[in-house]
């Protein structure tokens, strides 16, 4: 039996995921990267909001938490703000952290909060029949866009660097070995981290949109992936059309549970103080 088994709940498998998502791709690169940290999974806990991406913990030999739309990373905040110790994963969608998850997504990275955000992104809702998300690219079809999406997309690793996340990388489900490699740099960052995995959603958006079969949604993955360590000598014309993956940011900086017990521990010391001084007056008064 593979190592990698024993952090799944096996008797929850088969999963129930579309033929052909990239849902399972990147929960078994997650599973891979926490097998090679050999990580306590009584240690571990996974978080998730709704969606097709939220079903991910069930399958995972974890604590795990199955929460509202939208609130993985609230959940999550508490978790790790209770629980310090514990090493805190949040499994989420494109609609699920963007959309009504926005603000959350964007306040856990501004405290850097020692949290790593697995975001599936298949630029669409995909549980709820295909509408279209602010990760959906302008022009593409969605069940609430049957003539096109024409509002712009976010760049989400360049919104997580922007709000403070201290590790951002980019992985697709074709390039599962990187995505894997990412995550277990992520899972070691002392800080807010977001690995963006693009996958494919051939039921909505790739029927919607005739990108043809799963294979072509994976070669189009390849195609249009540059590596950032190869576009760094590319010219714009060269990048033009594509998007960057690999290891994007990585800058760590003061965590905030930490910073939180410095802070708790500081004003303990001061009321002790004044404790001590209160029992000396009495004492002398006396």
């Amino acid at each position: 039996m593979s190592e990698s088994m024993k952090y799944f709940r096996e008797q929850r498998l088969p999963h129930i995921w579309c033929p052909g998502c990239g849902h399972g791709t990147v929960t078994g690169a997650l599973v891979r990267a926490i097998t090679r940290l050999n990580l306590d999974k009584n240690k571990v806990v996974v978080v998730s909001g709704i969606g097709c991406s939220s079903r991910a913990p069930g399958y995972l030999d974890f604590d795990t938490l199955h929460t509202t739309h939208g609130r993985a990373l609230a959940f999550a905040t508490g978790v790790k703000l209770s629980r310090p110790e514990l090493k805190v994963i949040v499994m989420t969608g494109d609609g699920d952290c963007t959309a009504i998850g926005g603000n959350h997504f964007i306040h856990a990275a501004r405290r850097n909060i020692d949290i790593t955000t697995i975001v599936m992104n298949n630029n669409i809702y995909g549980m709820t029949s295909g509408q279209f998300s602010p990760m959906t690219p302008k022009g593409m079809i969605g069940t609430t866009a049957p003539y096109g999406n024409t509002e712009r997309s976010f760049d989400l690793a360049n919104l997580a660097i922007a709000a403070g996340a201290t590790y951002v990388g980019r992985g697709t489900a074709y390039h599962a070995k990187l995505l894997e490699d990412l995550i277990f740099q992520a899972l070691q960052n002392k800080g807010f981290s977001v690995v963006e995995a693009v996958t494919q959603c051939p039921t909505y958006l790739g029927r919607r949109n005739k990108f043809g079969t799963v294979v072509d949604m994976l070669n189009w993955f390849k195609d249009s992936a540059v590596n950032v360590k190869a576009a760094a000598v590319m010219t714009p014309d060269k990048l033009a059309g594509k998007f960057l993956v690999g290891e994007l940011y990585n800058k760590p900086d003061q965590e905030f549970t930490a910073a939180y017990d410095q802070l708790v521990a500081q004003v303990q010391r001061k009321f002790d103080s004044f404790k001590g001084g209160t029992r000396e007056c009495a004492q002398n008064s006396d």
